[in-house]
């Protein structure tokens, strides 16, 4: 259950304003990071969001270029609305 969480949030993370599929490569990033420091927050994805969000400074850096690229994403989505 808690590993269909994650791969939920994984999904959800890479996605752009158009649900862009993330890549595998994007998933096999952060799956570990969210199962390390956000397992309790599973399967709440906004909260695991945030979770990754707040633990950034220790997430890997395989992750750290995912999450930032979501960030990016809605931030450019943000500003054109």
């Amino acid at each position: 259950m808690k590993a269909l969480g994650a791969l939920t949030l994984i999904a959800l993370l890479a996605a752009g304003p158009a649900l862009a599929e993330p890549s595998a490569a994007q998933r096999a990033a952060c799956t570990p990071d969210v199962m390390r420091l956000c397992a309790s927050a599973i399967p709440n994805v906004g909260a695991i969001k945030t979770c990754l969000r707040a633990q950034r400074a220790s997430l890997s850096a395989e992750c750290r270029v995912a999450v930032d690229a979501g960030e990016g994403q809605r931030t450019r989505a943000a500003a054109r609305s």
